[in-house]
């Protein structure tokens, strides 16, 4: 079979090798659909502290199932199913005590185990033991599944934030994160959502995709000065950096309302993991600030029944579909921000 490994930063070949062979408790899947994301790029460009090369990599996975081990029940072949990514440890007390996305012992498929950027994947006993394989709804693609690693992170982050009726929502960052936040607090009852982002490009891309309410270029104009001016001045209920940016994050306080409450969404760069905050706006306003780590089991589960009933559409956001040979030139198009979402057909 094909697949994609990483050996060291900038070196990802396209290799030939044998099959996977599951063990009695694991599931094997034929990969139909593995998207990228700007973590692919990182992977590429820097490595990764847990990932161990050489590594086949990719973690946003739908596929069939053609194995099922002697230990496994439930699942029968030709089964469709999406992988989650993050795996849980299960047992541990922030799992046990139903916080599985900051669980201290956490795995991820991709990382530690061999990835979806192939043509055949090992469901890893793992997963299967916090119920991490799930079922794609009927109606719903492979390719629009692939989808629901990236929303449940989404649906994780907008959780925290306690996104809903009637709030104004920022989301800052027009990539596909940003394009999921966008239109999942449409499906969660915002009254309205704004859409910023620096680069024009990027923005118009996204903006005629998602249609936010108000799409702000924040090198045109003063973004904190047009949030302002689009609230009457009260600021927004909600804001969401969706990019890894400190300058946003500090911004994120000058654009949210009193009580309001904001999503450090987008982590730091490793070498760059602080900012500048007025802890005065947040106490005399009353602010709340949280982070959001990726998904739990859970989620993944919500994200797709959220594809599947049509709350949240994802398939106008599959701009480009490639084949696996041509994974080089998906990576390439996600750093370039002309894409939105890149699958990759094994």
């Amino acid at each position: 079979m094909r697949v994609a490994r990483f050996y060291a930063p900038g070196d990802l070949r396209l290799e030939d090798a044998d099959e996977p062979r599951p063990a009695r408790d694991e599931v094997k899947i034929r990969v139909r659909q593995c998207s990228t994301c700007g973590t692919d790029v990182k992977i590429f460009n820097h490595g990764h502290h847990h990932l161990v090369p050489p590594r086949v990599i990719g973690h946003e996975i739908a596929g069939e199932i053609v194995h099922v081990g002697d230990e496994v029940s439930g699942w029968s072949i030709g089964d469709r199913v999406q992988v989650i990514a993050a795996v849980p440890c299960g047992t541990c007390p922030d799992c046990t005590g139903g916080r599985m996305t900051i669980c201290p012992n956490q795995t991820s498929v991709g990382y530690h185990y061999d990835g979806g950027f192939a043509e055949f994947l090992v469901v890893p006993r793992q997963v299967l033991a916090v119920d991490g394989l799930n079922r794609i709804p009927d109606g719903v693609t492979f390719a629009e599944a692939s989808v629901a690693e990236p929303l449940a992170c989404v649906y994780n982050g907008q959780e925290l934030a306690g996104v809903g009726e009637g709030d104004d929502v920022v989301v800052v960052g027009a990539g596909p994160i940003g394009c999921l936040h966008v239109r999942l607090a449409r499906a969660r009852g915002a009254r309205r959502v704004f859409l910023v982002e620096l680069n024009r490009d990027r923005l118009d891309m996204a903006a005629a995709v998602v249609q936010p309410d108000a799409a702000v270029c924040g090198s045109d104009v003063d973004a904190v000065d047009e949030v302002r001016k689009l609230t009457d001045g009260r600021g927004a209920d909600v804001v969401i950096t969706a990019a890894a940016s400190g300058q946003a994050q500090e911004e994120a306080l000058q654009m949210v309302a009193r009580s309001g409450r904001i999503s450090f969404f987008g982590g730091l760069p490793k070498d760059r993991p602080t900012i500048t905050l007025d802890s005065n706006l947040v106490h005399y306003r009353e602010l709340t600030i949280v982070g959001a780590n990726g998904s739990s089991p859970a989620h993944n589960k919500k994200a797709l029944q959220l594809i599947g009933s049509g709350q949240v559409p994802v398939h106008d956001l599959i701009t480009h579909r490639l084949r696996l040979d041509d994974l080089h030139e998906a990576i390439r198009l996600v750093a370039s921000g002309q894409a939105i979402k890149v699958t990759i057909e094994p």
